[in-house]
């Protein structure tokens, strides 16, 4: 089947590189994450399956100041090419796209001072050739309330894509793919425990598409407006620090019937990480063909270095005052900035969630010179050990079948690998076409 809302459209965001796949894909998995582990279990995946990979960046992880990667829109385009050049992963499959695109990171700032900022992002990110530019414009600013009204973020949006129009033309790139949306969830996950998601109501997302659609019009850029292949809706899913909200088609009906309504567009799902197979499943079913995942990587990378970790203390080869685990906590002691206000609670309740989160905040941290001395350590002293399968089956059990079966080296890094890449198996199984 092709899936609807992309009538008239090449299926699945194979238009993002101008190629056909065959059969088509039903939707494709947004990589959000900027660790190269990661990025290289993605590349390695895509490779395997020989689909295009779609990697983002957000605009706290890389923008015009750095973020929290240090890293400008063409130093994450270099450096993810890097990894893909490394594993052979060709280039022309490779998508690079914006998450987040707007105030988000400047919002104690007077709105016009955020958006000058957010104005400098875009335009970095399209003359570094990324593709899918996600327009997120829904923060208020200093003095503004929460979220801003459609109007007036339709409006940021416009003014956001006429910048990036500019820029693509200016540096002769091709025009970049718009996705809009107002109900859109925080970057990284709720602070909170999720309770009660309202699912977007379908004449919500007709307001944001015609909101969106004069504004364009008003700005000068209505052939921006044309490029505009998806909208984020707030289709009940979200995970929090301790728990969270499952996909539920039947709270969804309404608004999965709605892209009857919105000819040629598909919903984006954000904060699908933690989702079950069978709701990843009925998401791309109802119109979700963009899968966002980002934090659930990164804590199933966590899981599998602490997995080593432990396995290196119980085979003696590093000691446990100086454990990775250990060294995280101090880093995250040091400099509580991307933490503090997200884990509430008693100093006790907070140890547990800066290292076991579902928002998985400690992946802020894993770029710190000392995290990443002590994650070589870790890796450099196993792998000149075989790790016994015993200590596998203990410590990183969810790998030790696949282990057994000889589908997995237990090697180290492989095994870093291999956890990141069995959480992406449910994604790839709801966006592949069935046989």
């Amino acid at each position: 089947m092709t899936l609807r809302g992309f009538e008239g459209r090449e299926p699945a965001l194979a238009q993002l590189t101008g190629e056909r796949t065959s059969p088509p894909p039903r939707g494709i998995v947004s990589i959000c994450s900027a660790h190269p582990l990661v990025l290289e279990a993605a590349l390695r995946r895509g490779k395997a399956e020989g689909a295009p990979v779609l990697i983002e960046a957000t605009c706290n992880q890389v923008n015009q100041e750095g973020g929290y990667t240090g890293m400008a829109p063409a130093d994450f385009r270099r450096f993810v090419e890097g990894v893909a050049a490394g594993i052979g992963f060709p280039s022309d499959r490779l998508i690079l796209g914006g998450d987040h695109l707007g105030p988000n990171p400047w919002k104690r700032l007077s709105a016009e001072d955020a958006m000058a900022r957010a104005e400098a992002m875009v335009a970095g990110y399209v003359e570094a050739g990324f593709r899918k530019i996600h327009l997120d414009t829904s923060v208020g600013c200093a003095g503004e309330s929460a979220a801003v009204a459609d109007e007036l973020s339709a409006a940021r949006a416009a003014r956001l894509a006429r910048i990036a129009e500019d820029r693509a033309a200016m540096t002769q790139h091709p025009p970049p793919l718009y996705i809009i949306g107002t109900e859109v969830p925080p970057p990284g996950g709720a602070g909170h425990l999720v309770e009660d998601l309202a699912v977007t109501e379908p004449a919500a997302a007709e307001g944001t598409l015609a909101a969106h659609s004069a504004a364009f019009a008003a700005a000068g850029v209505a052939s921006a407006f044309r490029r505009v292949i998806g909208i984020v809706v707030q289709p009940g899913v979200e995970f929090g620090n301790a728990n969270v909200a499952i996909y539920r088609p039947d709270l969804a009906r309404g608004l999965s019937t709605a892209l009857e309504h919105l000819p040629g567009l598909v919903f984006e799902a954000h904060s699908t990480d933690y989702q079950p197979a069978g709701a990843l499943a009925a998401l791309v079913d109802d119109g979700f063909a963009i899968l966002k995942v980002g934090p659930g990587l990164t804590f199933a990378l966590r899981e599998a270095l602490y997995g080593l970790d432990a396995i290196a203390i119980e085979l003696a080869v590093i000691a446990p005052e100086e454990s990775l685990a250990r060294t995280m906590e101090g880093v995250m002691l040091d400099n509580p900035a991307h933490w503090r206000s997200h884990y509430p609670g008693m100093p006790e309740e907070q140890r547990l969630l800066r290292h076991f989160s579902y928002s998985d905040r400690i992946r802020y941290y894993w770029p710190d010179p000392r995290a990443a001395a002590a994650v070589e350590r870790l890796l450099d002293r196993l792998g000149t050990r075989t790790i016994p399968e015993t200590l596998i089956s203990q410590h990183l059990a969810r790998l030790h079948p696949s282990v057994l079966a000889g589908e997995i080296s237990p090697n180290p890094r492989e095994l870093c690998l291999a956890a990141v890449n069995m959480t992406l198996d449910p994604y790839y199984a709801a966006t592949r076409m069935s046989a």
